[in-house]
C-alpha cells in the first residue's frame, strides 16, 4: 500500500496522508501495515499523549528519510501543531506524514493531502474511501 501512494506524489513537499474515522475504525492498525511496508521495524502506537512521533525510512527505493504519526486527538487547533514543526515537516519531500484526526487541523493541511475516511461496517469489516 505503501508504494501505490508514493507513486503519485509531489516532489517539490511531503506526502501527507490524513486518516479521518471514529475510534476503532482502523486508521492505527492501517499505519502500522503502511510503515511496515515503509520497512519500518519499530511498533506503530497512536501517538495521542506525545502528539507527534518520527520515524526512520532505512529503505531507499520510497525517497523518504522520515515517517511521522501524528495524532490530532488531544489538541485544541492548529496552532499546537504549527508549534511542534508541522509546516517544516509538511514542506520536505523527504518526508512521509499520517494525520490522525486531521479535521482539527484543517485550515493548514495542504491542497495535495490524501484523505482515508474510514467506515465501521462490523467488527472484523472497514470500508476505507480514498479522497485528494
Amino acid at each position: 500500500m505503501a508504494s501505490l501512494f508514493l507513486k503519485n506524489r509531489s516532489k517539490k513537499n511531503a506526502l501527507i496522508i490524513c486518516l479521518k474515522g471514529d475510534l476503532g475504525s482502523g486508521k492505527t492498525t492501517f499505519l502500522q501495515g503502511f510503515a511496515k511496508g515503509l520497512g519500518i521495524k519499530e511498533r506503530i502506537l497512536s501517538p495521542t499523549f506525545v502528539i507527534m512521533k518520527r520515524f526512520k525510512i532505512k529503505d531507499l527505493r520510497y525517497k523518504s528519510k522520515n515517517f511521522f504519526h501524528i495524532d490530532c486527538y488531544k489538541i485544541k487547533g492548529p496552532k499546537d501543531l504549527l508549534d511542534l514543526g508541522f509546516k517544516k515537516n509538511v514542506s520536505s519531500p523527504e518526508n512521509i506524514v499520517a494525520v490522525e484526526w486531521p479535521e482539527k487541523i484543517k485550515k493548514i493541511l495542504p491542497k495535495n493531502t490524501i484523505w482515508l475516511i474510514f467506515e465501521f461496517i462490523d467488527e472484523k469489516t472497514r470500508k476505507i474511501i480514498i479522497k485528494k
